[in-house]
């Protein structure tokens, strides 16, 4: 453990985090309230108000969120926590480079997981191998990636309609081994709780290591021959293979329904599925204590009002209907998130029809597919590209012809690429929901959006800001050149502070001076910085305190080279 201490004031804080207090074992402390009346100041200097989270009406059609932090940013803006990624204007007072947003690649291996046991089908007859959100984390303490997954249970489902948690692992993220465990002896099962949605959560900041994973599973209990009822159940575990009895139970719930930490705010969030005004909807609940959190988590109904939760948004208005079914809205089917260097990272999972009863009818699967957004407070979701972050395959035989889900915990760090895991379904005439396989999907560091110049030069720059640490670094690919220059309050370059020419294709780059000054003379200074291209692509920048260059962001998902705290720093920390 480290500590994240914060000096704030009314515009801005201060991140200090120094290799001197690194033996601390306190909790990361991201944000601070001065005192019990004042306002809660996130890592970024965004301000939450007093009655936080915000409500927000209804909308019958899709509609987009409101985005307060963009439209009113800090007059400062703290940089001391993570890469700072390029994928909103909340950096930028003026640009005149092109924003591209990138696409991650499908691996050549896939699926990488595919139905091949015969407990792995379900009382339809139907396979499954995929997690439905579970999760996929790297465990440093193993050296492993490991992967929950949902799967049909075969003769060892404790009823029909009932589906159970699998469990996976592997040395590289990519060649997966299902091992016998003693769960359900010589299966790779590790829960016949009957399931719909559940989410896996490696814990890093969990003191009790009993309570390491966190399993908030979507149980059903059935009221009658055909009708069940859902609730969220909340077990843990030190190994993830042995699960406890339940620690808390929620009231009744929508199926898809999910979980994740917020690391930068230290608070569990609950992405309830819900269905008013005739559409699938998603419904916010935060709690600082998981088994409360879980206790509190219940359904809400039309016009509804909830003292914990809280109505939360739909889909937006350029997710497109599946071109089969045009007359279809959209609508959101999950939601899941995760905090990724400075910002927290969604992933939206969009229904596109058509409804269960027309699949099943035509022996299709609903198309659904996965959208990326991004949040820098944590409830408020940017939502910039309309195309699919990762889509369906309209192949017959496609692994992913349908029904594409995101899985929880990623991305993972692997080198200089991110990996993300996908759910996907074969059309098949067998079951239409049935024969699920997990895609691997992989992207540069930090390479959801750049600032582009291919043709022509262009500049950017930054918002004031301030930073503590002591090296500048960029992620960047730069076929022509870049040049940084550091500005002062007035907009006036620093003396001293024009970078040496960059030009080369690199995740991690050290950025040095004309001078041979170095950055740490600016520490704690309001500075802006002039980035001046030609020919090439910037993703990310920020100012590490370690000529290393971890960046102190936030990395829960983890991979082989990242501290296992789930923050970037060096691992000898």
């Amino acid at each position: 453990m480290f500590l994240k201490g914060i000096l704030k004031n009314k515009f801005h804080c201060i991140l200090l985090l120094v290799p001197l207090i690194f033996s601390c074992t306190q909790k990361h402390n991201n944000t601070e309230k001065i005192s019990p009346n004042s306002p809660e100041i996130l890592h970024n200097g965004i301000v939450l108000n007093d009655n936080w989270p915000p409500r927000y009406s209804e909308a019958k059609l899709p509609k987009a969120m409101p985005v307060p932090y963009l439209d009113a940013p800090p007059k400062v803006i703290p940089i001391n926590v993570g890469r700072q990624l390029f994928v909103d204007d909340f950096l930028i007072e003026s640009n005149t480079l092109n924003r591209v947003f990138h696409k991650p690649l499908p691996a050549k291996q896939n699926p990488i997981l595919e139905p091949d046991r015969p407990w792995e089908h379900h009382s339809s007859g139907a396979p499954y191998a995929a997690p439905f959100s579970d999760g996929v984390w790297y465990d440093n303490k193993l050296n492993k990636f490991r992967m929950w997954y949902l799967t049909g249970g075969g003769e060892n489902s404790p009823e029909s309609r009932a589906f159970v948690t699998a469990y996976a692992e592997s040395d590289d993220g990519i060649n997966w081994s299902k091992p016998t465990l003693n769960v359900v002896p010589g299966t790779n099962i590790v829960s016949l709780s009957p399931r719909d949605s559940s989410t896996v959560w490696l814990d890093r900041d969990e003191k009790d290591a009993s309570k390491r994973y966190k399993f908030f599973n979507v149980e059903f209990r059935r009221q009658n021959e055909n009708t069940v009822q859902w609730s969220m159940v909340l077990r843990y575990s030190k190994d993830g293979l042995s699960w406890s009895e339940p620690a808390a139970r929620s009231g009744q719930i929508g199926d898809r329904s999910t979980v994740y930490y917020d690391a930068f705010r230290q608070k569990w969030i609950f992405s309830l599925r819900g269905f008013t005004l005739g559409q699938r909807r998603r419904q916010y609940l935060e709690n600082e204590d998981p088994e409360l959190g879980v206790s509190l988590s219940h359904r809400l109904y039309d016009d509804a009002y909830d003292k914990f939760v809280y109505h939360w948004f739909n889909a937006w208005p350029h997710d497109t209907p599946h071109p089969e079914f045009p007359d279809l809205i959209p609508a959101i089917y999950n939601h899941n998130a995760v905090g990724y260097e400075s910002i927290m990272l969604g992933y939206f999972d969009i229904w596109n029809g058509p409804p269960n009863d027309v699949a099943k009818d035509l022996g299709i699967q609903k198309k659904n597919r996965t959208m990326i957004g991004f949040s820098r407070d944590g409830f408020h979701w940017s939502r910039p590209e309309a195309l699919p972050f990762i889509g369906d395959n309209p192949v017959d035989g496609a692994w992913n012809w349908g029904n594409v889900q995101s899985v929880a915990g990623g991305p993972l760090i692997v080198g200089d690429e991110l990996y993300f895991y996908s759910r996907g379904a074969r059309k098949n005439s067998g079951f239409w929901d049935g024969y699920t396989s997990t895609g691997l999907y992989t992207m540069r560091r930090d390479g959801f959006a750049s600032l582009s110049s291919m043709e022509s030069s262009g500049t950017v720059v930054t918002r004031p800001l301030t930073f503590d640490g002591s090296y500048f670094f960029i992620n960047a690919d730069i076929k022509g050149n870049l040049i940084i220059e550091i500005l002062d309050e007035k907009g006036k370059l620093i003396p001293g502070f024009r970078s040496k020419p960059i030009s080369e294709d690199k995740t991690k780059i050290l950025v040095s001076w004309e001078s041979g000054k170095e950055i740490s003379s600016l520490k704690n200074k309001n500075i802006q910085f002039k980035f001046s291209l030609n020919h090439g692509d910037i993703y990310s920048f920020w100012v590490s305190p370690w000529l290393s260059g971890e960046s102190r962001g936030s990395l829960p998902g983890g991979g082989p080279k990242i501290h296992q705290s789930g923050w970037d720093m060096p691992i000898s920390k």
